[in-house]
């Protein structure tokens, strides 16, 4: 369908959980649609439905080659490992910092015509899978940090150019 901008932090629909998909119609194919049109520029590993200004529980990812979707996605296992890794995130253009997450993590949820999807991964896809299902609930990775790296991750985008745009 299109290629859609991208949110940025402070916007205030990266804030909002977003709401489960109840109806699976052709509005639901064009969201997916632009989410993997999006999802298909150089540098971008994930975009979630709110990136695009969509407040529904949406994902698409593009990690080493495979390229998907998840509709209602739920994290559902986590490994025990977990690693410190800079994550980035494309409403928070330019910057990255240390943060932590699980090194293997699965996700399900059902896809636009409502059957079963289960998609599984490490490292980078684990940290993507974990990154979308985050902006689905509202939050942003640099809320996960810790409070000094998070003092300096906000003091970081107050200095952006795009901040105040």
């Amino acid at each position: 369908m299109a290629f859609r901008p991208i949110r940025r932090f402070g916007d205030p629909v990266l804030r909002m959980a977003a709401e489960p998909v109840t109806v699976f119609d052709q509005r639901l194919r064009s969201i997916v649609a632009d989410l993997l049109d999006t999802v298909d520029a150089p540098g971008h590993a994930g975009v979630a439905a709110p990136q695009i200004g969509v407040g529904v529980r949406v994902f698409s990812y593009r990690v080493d080659g495979e390229i998907g979707y998840v509709v209602n996605p739920e994290v559902v296992e986590l490994s025990d490992e977990v690693e410190d890794d800079v994550e980035a995130c494309l409403s928070l253009p330019g910057l990255g910092f240390e943060t932590r997450r699980a090194q293997h993590a699965v996700v399900r949820g059902v896809n636009a015509d409502n059957e079963p999807v289960t998609v599984s991964g490490s490292g980078l896809m684990a940290r993507c899978l974990q990154h979308e299902t985050d902006h689905l609930d509202g939050m942003v990775y640099i809320q996960r940090l810790d409070p000094e790296r998070r003092r300096e991750a906000y003091r970081q985008v107050r200095e952006q150019s795009w901040f105040w745009q």
